[in-house]
């Protein structure tokens, strides 16, 4: 009979510069199954002094360009003057810029609430743990999202360059009743263009968590495209400029 094989190798090696040590080992389901102590930190102190070091060092930036850059208040509102164009504060703009492709209604109110109870269904659609806290979840997530922004890069601002020259809603206003060609027509046509690259992944055997991707990153990129056009390349009337096309006194840029 012949003696085991001592087992050299540690699994938790001793340290004597921690001040912990191993209890126990046990099976389980948990976010923590696959860690060990070298893997971790912990989230106070070392965390909350890197947020700390985060917030002030955000706080110290906007102080300093606040003392270089001088932003005055404008002069008292007229009620009877209106400003042009009367554009939202920026992160209004891309709701704004929406607006000019749809109904209010659809752009203002169901739009955004559709965009909410997305990401609040995000947990229980995908409920898988499989990378759970990986960023993208895989190598092939990553590529996923890198395709689907530039074809969302690509296919919005032509939307909404097409939309604004060539404008089915305008083309169909008296052809067609009010709520298809200012509500059905552009919700059809904003729900192809985010459902597509979906469809695609799907086609390409894509899990749930690679369709949420998917859809997520079109719908923020998408806000990203809005806000831009509309900040950027909106001036007098709130139609389409080049920046540096811009009249006198529109480019958000003048000044800086």
């Amino acid at each position: 009979m012949t003696n085991p094989t001592p087992v050299t190798d540690e699994v938790f090696p001793q340290n004597s510069g921690k001040t912990y040590t191993l209890v126990e080992l046990m099976r389980g389901e948990s976010p923590m199954v696959g860690k060990g102590p070298e893997d971790t930190v912990f989230s106070f102190p070392i965390v909350l002094l890197w947020e700390i070091v985060l917030t002030l060092g955000v706080g110290l930036a906007i102080l300093l360009f606040s003392l270089v850059k001088q932003a005055p208040l404008e002069e008292i509102a007229n009620p009877l003057i209106t400003t042009d164009p009367a554009k939202a504060p920026w992160y209004f703009v891309g709701l704004q810029e929406l607006l000019e492709h749809m109904h209010p209604t659809l752009a203002g109110v169901i739009v955004p609430t559709i965009l909410v109870l997305f990401l609040v269904a995000l947990p229980y659609i995908d409920h898988s743990r499989v990378n759970v806290g990986v960023w993208f979840s895989s190598a092939r997530g990553k590529r996923i999202v890198g395709w689907t922004t530039l074809y969302t890069l690509l296919v919005m601002p032509a939307y909404i360059l097409l939309d604004s020259r060539f404008s089915l809603r305008e083309l169909l206003r008296d052809a067609v009743p009010q709520w298809v060609a200012q509500g059905l027509l552009p919700a059809v046509i904003i729900a192809v263009l985010v459902a597509l690259p979906a469809l695609v992944v799907r086609r390409l055997k894509g899990d749930v968590r690679e369709m949420m991707l998917v859809l997520f990153t079109v719908m923020f990129v998408s806000a990203v495209v809005f806000t831009v056009s509309g900040f950027l390349f909106r001036g007098p009337g709130f139609k389409l400029y080049l920046p540096w096309q811009m009249p006198p006194g529109y480019n958000p840029w003048d000044g800086l």
